[in-house]
């Protein structure tokens, strides 16, 4: 924790949400169209291979948390990390990618494949998105640490819409080679970004608790399949307590509405370009590929963050996208002469309220399992981080599978290259009323929204007031009212006297 975050450390460490950007961006943009194009399977088929891989996957993703949590208990673990051990492993396994973009495979191939993708992708994002907690407790660093992550996540969603542009114009529209190569190149380069952050961060030292349990693990025989059942039991219990915490309860609604309104856009958008704007594949990439936009907008949103705070970086990204789909619906009414330029012009706006929707959720993370110690007296990022990711994996395949079920029901005909009105209106209509009615909803749960580097100075300082025996009696009203309203307890109530025991690990124990 006495390390210092640089600007390289930051890019060091923020290289892996090139893969977190970038592989869930072509997924998003390209897959449902590749499969309906080129592999012949139908939107309903085609969508429920991301729905399951990812309600599957959602389940490995919850308990993954907590195993990282309680894997210092393991050798590998105390070699090489309990959460850097993952990115070591997932970087060589990152090559799976590619077999997602294989021509002339059946529907179980694809099912198979992209499931095992999105465990190895959990298996690698779940344990780095706690580092930012692991690295440093100074606000201002882990903005550095997230700004950086942020901005080359900005860069791998330009990279995946830009890089299957040029493909794509390359090989031809109707030439499915485009999306194998892309694959191809992908894979190689998250495996590279994976390494570097493995090689390039560290992890805080086991606090006395964990040092605590690790003599009582050495000092006691396995426990039997009872206890092992109770302790199963026990984690459920951990997984919904963090929903307890007032600030992350709002946190995880803005996330996940907002998200999932990206996902539905993203899902929809190039189908809306070929059949609803009768413009090429290559052009809706193209436009997606405006997402550049979001380079430098990622480094004022960086200092923005720690000026104005979430809460209004939320508001204007969300008035920015929803401005920017009523203009879209304006040409897709009107058909106007100037429509490329009003579409470049649009696509432009939107990246920039896009790359304000996904900065902002990932900085206020790493600051939520500092509230949630002023409650408990523990340091659960692992746990936070599974809630986190299960409930985005859950509500994307969701969401994804509607889709999927919309278009078919809508009429949409796989390999048509001319749909019926029916099914035009059908896009059409995903992609207002399902996104623009998301985001509205996001913005509500967002001017509510009180974490910033004020308040959370505030509840830092108290915790550390505490942990050097201050009395919770003499707290000042001000500090008293922003824990209240951040953790949602009666001050009252936290940092209480004893600490319940709790389940140490998620399966067969790992000591």
């Amino acid at each position: 924790m006495s390390r210092k975050v640089t600007i390289p450390i930051g890019i060091g460490y923020g290289l892996t949400d090139i893969m977190g950007g970038g592989a869930f961006t072509v997924i998003g943009a390209w897959l449902l169209f590749y499969y309906t194009t080129f592999v012949g399977l139908s939107p309903i088929q085609a969508a429920s291979i991301v729905g399951i891989a990812r309600i599957v996957d959602a389940i490995v993703s919850l308990f993954m948390g907590s195993f990282t949590d309680h894997f210092y208990k393991n050798y590998f673990g105390k070699k090489f990390g309990r959460r850097r051990f993952f990115l070591l492993i997932g970087s060589p396994l990152m090559l799976v990618y590619a077999l997602l973009w294989l021509n002339g495979m059946n529907y179980w191939f694809y099912l198979s494949v992209y499931l095992l993708f999105e465990i190895i992708a959990a298996m690698v994002l779940i344990p780095w998105e706690t580092l930012p907690s692991e690295m440093t407790k100074d606000f201002n660093q882990r903005t550095k640490l997230s700004t950086c992550r942020m901005f080359l996540s900005a860069m791998g969603t330009f990279l995946a819409t830009f890089i299957p542009g040029l493909l794509i114009g390359h090989f031809g529209e109707n030439n499915p080679t485009a999306y194998l190569v892309n694959g191809l190149f992908f894979a190689v380069l998250f495996a590279v970004c994976i390494m570097v952050s493995y090689s390039v961060t560290w992890e805080r030292a086991l606090t006395p608790a964990m040092l605590a349990d690790l003599d009582r693990a050495k000092s006691t025989d396995k426990h039997s399949v009872g206890d092992q059942l109770k302790r199963f039991g026990r984690l459920w219990i951990e997984y919904g307590s963090t929903l307890k915490i007032r600030a992350f309860r709002k946190h995880i609604a803005i996330y996940l509405l907002s998200f999932t309104a990206k996902d539905i856009f993203n899902t929809v958008f190039v189908f809306f370009c070929v059949y609803c704007l009768s413009v090429s594949a290559s052009f809706a990439a193209g436009l997606l590929s405006l997402s550049i936009i979001g380079l430098p907008v990622t480094l004022l949103a960086g200092m923005a963050i720690i000026k104005y705070g979430p809460s209004r970086l939320y508001i204007c990204g969300y008035t920015i996208m929803l401005v920017c789909l009523g203009a879209l619906l304006a040409v897709y009414l009107n058909n106007p002469p100037a429509k490329v330029l009003m579409l470049y012009a649009i696509a432009i706006t939107y990246q920039i309220g896009r790359c304000l929707l996904e900065f902002t959720p990932w900085n206020v993370f790493p600051f939520i399992p500092d509230i949630d110690e002023m409650v408990t007296k523990k340091r659960r990022e692992g746990l936070f981080a599974a809630v986190m990711t299960f409930s985005r994996k859950t509500s994307v395949a969701i969401a994804t599978f509607f889709v999927g079920v919309i278009l078919q029901e809508g009429g949409f005909i796989t390999g048509s290259a001319v749909q019926s009105p029916q099914a035009v209106t059908t896009i059409a209509m995903l992609l207002f009323i399902g996104t623009g009615g998301l985001l509205v909803l996001a913005l509500c749960v967002a001017l509510t929204f009180r974490l910033n580097k004020r308040t959370h100075t505030i509840l830092v300082q108290d915790i550390e007031r505490l942990k050097n025996n201050g009395d919770k009696r003499q707290v000042d009203p001000r500090t008293r009212a922003v824990v209240e309203d951040l953790t949602g307890y009666s001050y009252d109530k936290v940092w209480p006297d004893t600490v319940p025991e709790v389940a140490p690990a998620t399966a067969p124990e790992t000591a």
